[in-house]
């Protein structure tokens, strides 16, 4: 049986994908959606051909779909019902604790008649991001709430200074309610190492976001 993988770019999604794996599952396809609002990933506000060279350096084809704030549900189930005669039993996500989005994907899932497989539920949050950095896999801050962070922090890797700060600041250490976003650039799934050779931190909509200009393998 093959699944799908709810596909953000983050370390949520990526992690959840690696998990599922090492489980024994088949992930056949990752799904991510597009705002066509602004013309960028839905919530990470980074650009879709990143998640383009993430898919070709993981080696797992990609679904990529645009999506509208008010028909979002549709156009998910959309997209996830094209990849059924494909033999996709199941969706993977990478949902922590919050239970009105596990309540979401599994009545999306149901209604579509697939599984709605969620290995980092329940976790320690803490627990989730040491073991990302632990497991080897790379990655950057590319949104977060100026309330909470500084531009210092727009481009900064996840890693244990990160991990200092959030603490100290009593941030959600895995930002389950979007306090940041995350792009992941390495790691044990990735063949290829994504490399950004030029970005900025700019504020927009009253929140930092990653400007990437350049950026390749």
């Amino acid at each position: 049986m093959n699944y799908a993988v709810s596909w953000s770019g983050g370390k949520d999604g990526c992690l959840a994908c690696f998990r599922a794996m090492r489980s024994g599952y088949t992930i056949s396809h990752l799904v991510n959606f597009i705002s066509k609002e602004h013309g960028k990933v839905s919530f990470h506000r980074i650009e879709p051909e990143l998640i383009r060279l993430q898919a070709e350096a993981i080696g797992i084809p990609l679904l990529q779909k645009e999506t509208t704030w008010e028909g979002y549900e549709q156009e998910f189930k959309e997209a996830v019902r094209s990849l059924i005669p494909n033999d996709v039993k199941g969706m993977i996500f990478g949902d922590i604790y919050i239970q009105e989005h596990r309540d979401w994907v599994e009545r999306v899932c149901g209604e579509l008649g697939i599984e709605a497989v969620e290995p980092l539920w329940g976790s320690d949050p803490e627990k989730i991001l040491t073991d990302f950095i632990d497991a080897g896999f790379e990655a950057i801050v590319v949104t977060a709430k100026p309330d909470l962070f500084g531009s210092e922090w727009i481009g900064h890797t996840v890693d244990r200074e990160f991990l200092r700060y959030l603490r100290e600041r009593k941030i959600d250490i895995c930002g389950e309610n979007g306090e940041y976003h995350t792009f992941v650039t390495y790691g044990p799934l990735f063949k290829k190492r994504i490399r950004i050779y030029k970005s900025s931190a700019i504020m927009r909509d009253n929140c930092w976001f990653l400007d990437t200009a350049e950026y390749s393998f």
